[in-house]
């Protein structure tokens, strides 16, 4: 007798069905249609860029703030480039437009491979999508309400005597950024997990006994993005082993009732 259930069977004949329909456009159409979306996600990054541009000195008195909050006394940030004034708010706006429109950027991405994916693919894919936005939006927002107001507390305290802590709004942005992307991607955690488990790459047995070097790997990443001191790294080692727990929970529930016996 076969193992495989109906709701399977049914997923194979309908990924079938769509992967002949897909296979017989051209690939020209195939084509379009990735442009087509790419031009809709510019469009909106773009409507989002005019609509933020206006505001780009109070985005930028925001993201700046857990520095200037640290700042001595009779300092501030400075601008080395002659252009640095009129180049880096608008930078900025157009990464905050990009920020904002994430989740219309990866509905178009979603869009465009779907049809060729099993319906119970899609039924795992939209809400890892989903859970894959609001991770990012929560690494982000992780690092700059707990990760910057200590960290700049630390560079501020450490600054040599004689030395005044005035800060290039160019460097400034390029540090604050990386940071942004660096505690945003590491918190897709539980989405790798999940997928890993998911396509056979792993299994959640294999996933849990790895843990010990899960930690090493949590605080080694920790100590090459974040600035050089202990709570940095702890802030960002310790999440990350939280969503790989999460994720092989995760990982369980979302699993079919046939790969749960399993």
């Amino acid at each position: 007798m076969s193992d495989r259930s109906p709701d399977r069977d049914r997923d194979d004949q309908q990924r079938d069905s769509n992967q002949e329909a897909l296979e017989d456009q051209p690939l020209l159409s195939h084509l379009l249609e990735l442009r087509s979306r790419l031009f809709r996600a510019v469009v909106v990054i773009l409507v989002a860029f005019l609509a933020l541009y206006p505001f780009a000195d109070e985005i930028y008195q925001f993201v700046s703030g857990p520095l200037r909050a640290v700042l001595p006394e009779g300092t501030s940030m400075i601008a080395i480039k002659v252009a640095s004034p009129f180049l880096i708010p608008m930078k900025l706006a157009l990464v905050a437009a990009i920020f904002l429109t994430i989740p219309y950027t990866l509905y178009q991405a979603w869009a465009f491979v779907a049809p060729g994916l099993y319906r119970h693919e899609r039924r795992l894919v939209g809400p890892l999508v989903v859970a894959s936005t609001f991770l990012f939006y929560g690494g982000a927002a992780f690092a700059y309400f707990v990760v910057f107001p200590l960290a700049f507390s630390f560079f501020a305290a450490t600054t040599p005597e004689g030395v005044s802590m005035m800060t290039d709004i160019s460097e400034y942005l390029s540090f604050v950024l990386t940071l942004f992307f660096a505690f945003g991607v590491a918190f897709q955690v539980p989405v790798a997990t999940i997928l890993m488990v998911r396509t056979g790459a792993t299994t959640r047995e294999a996933l849990a006994a790895k843990r010990p070097y899960v930690i090493v790997g949590a605080f080694v990443l920790g100590m090459l993005l974040t600035p050089p001191d202990v709570i940095s790294q702890v802030l960002l080692a310790v999440p990350v082993y939280l969503l790989y727990e999460l994720g092989i929970l995760l990982a369980r529930r979302t699993a079919t009732p046939e790969e749960r016996v399993d």
